[in-house]
């Protein structure tokens, strides 16, 4: 199985620091999803003003008759509790990214049929906007509505059962 995620309306390539910082901003913004386990391992960063970003994740799930259990090297949390962190980073001249600011979605979330459908069909897609109502960002705990979550077919083959 696989959850890809879907982004659009990124916010842009800078954005102010938070008054109490000590900083005046950050600027080269990138988002990108970390590795369990591995902050300083990013799956493909994304630039803070693309027009769109996705990511594919590869996962395994566990049907029980009391939910579908995601697990997998970019899900992160115990059961229950899983989540994907998408990490907002400045890139400095060197490459580094420097994390500031972290949005965590929420499997735990996701409509029981629809996980379901997903562990059967191979593909869970989330979609969402990247930026908040501040116009930074986003961060914190994504759950519906912010992020809308949806059953499709990977295309692969599938065996007969």
């Amino acid at each position: 199985m696989r959850i890809r995620i879907d982004a659009t309306d990124l916010p842009g390539r800078s954005c102010p620091a938070p008054a109490d910082s000590g900083l005046s901003g950050y600027g080269d913004i990138h988002v990108a999803v970390q590795r369990r386990n591995r902050p300083a391992e990013l799956l493909d960063p994304q630039p803070g003003d693309a027009v769109a970003a996705t990511w594919t994740l590869p996962c395994t799930a566990a049907v029980a008759a009391e939910g579908v259990d995601l697990t997998g090297p970019y899900i992160q949390g115990g059961p229950g509790g899983r989540f994907v962190y998408l990490s907002w980073g400045a890139v400095d001249a060197g490459g580094g990214f420097r994390m500031f600011r972290r949005a965590k979605l929420m499997l735990d979330a996701v409509p029981g049929a629809v996980a379901r459908a997903a562990a059967r069909d191979g593909l869970l897609v989330g979609r969402l906007r990247l930026t908040d109502a501040c116009g930074m960002p986003l961060c914190a705990r994504v759950v519906p509505p912010a992020v809308e979550w949806s059953a499709e077919s990977d295309g692969r083959p599938r065996a007969s059962r």
